[in-house]
């Protein structure tokens, strides 16, 4: 039932924003004919993860359309999400109603943002952290219930889905060993196995950026901490603020894994907001800013909030229906207006093969019923920020291969390098897109496999363009 209503606050929308990374990579998994020009700007992240595989896998297994498959997996990670929470409270707090209060405040918190780090507790679309954030939470719950073991299997889990955060769970899992005071030998041995899962940064190229890898690193504004506004900063030091108000008084009903997992929550978050500083201003340093090592606080917040929920259900909420109705009732309200204001020109939950309004997404759709699978796409680089877009995915939502764009390419460039040549060339050549005339898509089609483009209505004269809307034209150049 809280994963109904969480998928109602939340909302859902395919493709949006960092799924333009991973729901291609998903569907081509799925079907390998699928992005044959440009895939390397969403396969390079997913040769990484077996998330794209089980994801895609599960459409073959099941026989379900591969949206739909895509969509119950956002379910499942959610519910997955819940689940971990309410394994975590049962470590940490004696009474049912602190429990139950955690998770429905986790339920009512899934879109609030990770201060200044550009993520959110949850995604409103699927990605690896739809499935990692439970995972690296199932192995906290079982470390500090006492089982290590598992808790190693569940941050292997992790690991496999998305290196970056298993990173992250590891080295919490080496401070709670560390603050345990008990022999390393017995019992931090599987934390310190995991320790090998911080090869990860050494996957990567870190040569000093320049020209247009040091463009693309540096569009990622959120990587430098120095661009954070001061209430970014308040997002930083308030949780851990209270974090350590959390392990320094004596609650009731909590048991003793609480103030430890508190505690060592001050120190995670400092260590991971030094390094934010520290490669922030050196100008040697600024390329290991794709590190991202303030996307630590991502689990910071969810486990603040989840224990933050317990307390509140102890001490205030208890058993009296009337205030849980009070409370989480205009939150989860409140919430699911805010989370709909993000996407103000979509359906606030876009089901699986429902019909999308008369805008870009539903030219996208057209795009997929109506062109072959080997297709090559131009569209405005910048398509994603335009009004009315709300940043879903060309790639995610048509199918279709398409060149590089100014967005969320631009990503995949800031984290590999070695794409960036390709990309500044792509960007460029569709630059001043909204003046290109016929002879400009005309050069383009020279340049690159361009078979079909996706621009303002009508299209350019002489082009056979055989969809348009209120807004858009979809023409063959060959």
């Amino acid at each position: 039932m809280l994963t109904c209503l969480a998928v109602v606050t939340l909302g859902y929308h395919l493709g949006v924003d960092d799924a333009e990374i991973y729901v291609p990579a998903i569907k081509h998994a799925a079907d390998p004919s699928l992005y044959p020009y440009g895939s390397e700007f969403f396969m390079m992240h997913a040769h990484l993860s077996l998330f794209p595989d089980l994801v895609g896998d599960s459409s073959y297994w099941t026989r379900l359309p591969i949206n739909v498959v895509i969509f119950l997996w956002f379910v499942i990670g959610i519910f997955l999400l819940l689940f971990a929470s309410w394994r975590l409270l049962c470590a940490c707090f004696d009474h049912e109603q602190a429990r139950w209060c955690g998770v429905v405040l986790v339920t009512c918190l899934l879109s609030v943002p990770v201060a200044g780090t550009a993520l959110v507790i949850m995604d409103p679309y699927i990605t690896a952290r739809s499935l990692s954030t439970p995972a690296t939470l199932m192995a906290i719950a079982y470390y500090v219930a006492g089982r290590p073991k598992i808790a190693a299997l569940w941050l292997l889990a992790t690991a496999a889905i998305h290196p970056q955060m298993a990173v992250y769970g590891a080295c919490f899992l080496v401070c709670m060993a560390w603050a345990a005071q008990r022999r390393w030998r017995t019992e931090a041995k599987p934390a310190y196995a995991l320790l090998g899962a911080t090869i990860i940064p050494f996957l990567f190229e870190f040569e000093p950026a320049r020209g247009a890898a040091r463009e693309a690193l540096l569009s990622r504004t959120y990587f430098f901490v120095s661009n954070w506004a001061w209430y970014e900063w308040v997002g930083i030091a308030a949780p851990l603020a209270l974090l350590w108000w959390f392990s320094s008084a004596r609650f009731r009903g909590t048991s003793l894994a609480f103030a430890p997992l508190a505690r060592t929550l001050v120190p995670f978050g400092l260590l991971f907001a030094a390094a934010g500083v520290i490669l922030t201003f050196p100008g040697k340093l600024e390329n290991y800013a794709r590190l991202q090592p303030m996307r630590a606080f991502h689990l910071v917040y969810v486990v603040f909030f989840i224990l933050l929920g317990g307390l509140v259900g102890e001490y205030v909420l208890q058993r009296r229906a009337w205030r849980w109705l009070v409370l989480f009732i205009p939150l989860m309200f409140s919430m699911g207006l805010l989370q709909e204001s993000e996407f103000p020109s979509s359906a606030h939950i876009e089901w699986p093969g429902a019909r999308y309004r008369e805008n870009w997404t539903s030219a996208f759709v057209w795009v997929r019923d109506h062109t072959p699978k080997d297709a090559v796409f131009a569209l405005d680089p910048n398509y994603m920020l335009v009004h009315g877009e709300d940043e879903h995915g060309f790639r995610a939502i048509a199918e279709r291969s398409a060149l590089a764009d100014n967005i969320k390419d631009s990503g995949a460039v800031s984290l590999f390098p070695q794409l960036a040549e390709d990309w500044k060339d792509q960007v460029d050549a569709q630059r001043g897109w909204e003046h290109f005339q016929r002879s400009d898509f005309e050069g383009l089609a020279r340049h690159y496999p361009v078979t079909w483009i996706v621009t303002q209505r009508p299209g350019p004269a002489g082009l056979t363009c055989p969809y348009t809307n209120r807004e858009l034209a979809v023409c063959q150049m060959r």
